[in-house]
């Protein structure tokens, strides 16, 4: 631990003398932590020019100011100043901001927030991820393993423990840190200490799936390709409005010819599981951004009427059988969450963890379905799960994408 925190102070040491040598008026405070300097706060009288329209998500917001400078606002009460290439630092009169040098961010993120991979691998922008705390095995998108296994990208440790000498040694412009950080506040203090801002990604925190999806706009502004990134946006997010536009005319239709079968409360219902190891079933809570995603596709989730009385920002929960079997034994659809245990491969498969899936209606009928490894990992592709669902829910299981018939 001596040796560590001599090194660290000596690498912080170093990079202070020679920037002072080139005369470099960038601190440590500018390059990271709150942007309270008087170097840092340049001009606050330049003004607002535009801001991000932004459709869905409201977990951040982003302003545009004179001069190129940019205003980035999260939900978790933290603001950040993106640096254009070649300007002086300017906290834009807000005093406890994060300054960010768009020329560092852009040359190295540290990356610990995973679900935000695949939007990177979407912007073309992978070779910016220099770090990360997740290992090659546990990605299951190839061009991300891949660069893990060649060295583009370093893993770091877990996002709890890093390794604070690689990441120093990557000249991290910028670490981006899933909610998981909120349990270890002392890591995320201790990046800020040595100069690595440190950004939240809180998509998670969205109540809709295209919320979700609209923080690659985010990434867009951070790695400078926001036309590529709005363009993206809005083709996924056609899709489904596209679909929804589709499902409120048939119900309107439906409505008017009094007949709402397929509708309303009589929407096809939809249990999405697995079995964990000690042979509790975990299902996604009600309200949570997959059940929304079944529920655009035109299904109703078996567990959304489910009593959960544990309090915590989870996004799944652990039930026991019995619970399971009455709220899901006559559900109309089976999903069978892969991600987790590599799934099942058959109906068989699945009787084996519990002859009584056997009862089930979906089992007699032969609507179950399993998950493919990626499932989740691909967050960009929020738009084709939601028409995998609905492809099944209308009974099509032809060129599914993410979820495959079980025989």
């Amino acid at each position: 631990m001596k040796r560590y925190r001599f090194f660290v102070a000596v690498c912080l040491l170093i990079s202070s003398f020679s920037l002072f040598l080139v005369g470099c008026s960038r601190s440590a405070s500018d390059s990271g932590t709150t942007a309270g300097t008087e170097s840092a706060a340049g001009k606050s009288d330049l003004a607002i020019v535009d801001s991000m329209d932004l459709q869905y998500a409201t977990q951040f917001s982003v302003d545009y100011y004179e001069d190129g400078y940019v205003h980035i606002h999260i939900e978790d009460g933290r603001d950040y100043v993106l640096i254009p290439s070649g300007a002086e630092a300017n906290n834009l009169g807000l005093e406890d901001a994060t300054i960010l040098y768009a020329d560092d961010v852009q040359k190295s993120i540290y990356l610990a927030a995973s679900s935000a991979m695949d939007l990177f691998l979407q912007l073309d922008q992978l070779d910016v991820i220099k770090t990360c705390s997740t290992t090659a095995d546990d990605y299951s998108m190839e061009e991300v393993k891949q660069a893990i296994h060649d060295g583009a990208i370093t893993y770091v440790g877990k996002y709890s423990a890093p390794d604070y000498e690689t990441l120093l040694a990557s000249n991290t412009g910028l670490a981006i840190e899933s909610t998981m950080i909120y349990h270890s506040p002392k890591i995320q203090e201790e990046l800020e200490n040595i100069g690595i801002p440190v950004l939240i990604e809180r998509s998670s925190y969205e109540e809709t799936p295209l919320g979700r999806l609209e923080w690659i706009k985010l990434y867009g502004v951070l790695l400078g390709c926001e036309e590529e990134a709005n363009q993206f946006f809005d083709e996924q997010a056609a899709k489904v409005e596209e679909l929804t536009a589709s499902l409120d005319s048939k119900t309107q239709e439906e409505s008017q010819s009094e007949s709402v079968e397929g509708t309303g409360d009589t929407a096809p219902t939809v249990a999405f599981f697995y079995i964990s190891s000690n042979g509790y079933v975990n299902i996604r809570k009600p309200g949570d951004y997959l059940s929304k995603m079944m529920e655009i596709a035109g299904g109703s989730y078996t567990f959304s009427d489910l009593n959960i009385e544990e309090d915590n920002a989870l996004s799944t929960l652990n039930i026991n059988w019995e619970d399971f079997y009455k709220e899901a034994k006559d559900a109309d659809i089976l999903i069978y969450n892969g991600t987790i245990d590599g799934g099942v491969n058959s109906i068989e498969e699945l009787e084996e963890k519990n002859a009584l899936f056997a009862d089930f209606k979906a089992v007699k009928e032969g609507n179950v379905y399993c998950t493919n490894l990626n499932m989740f990992q691909e967050s960009s592709k929020i738009a084709d799960i939601i028409l995998d669902f609905h492809s099944i829910i209308c009974g099509d299981t032809t060129d599914l994408q993410y979820l495959k018939a079980l025989d």
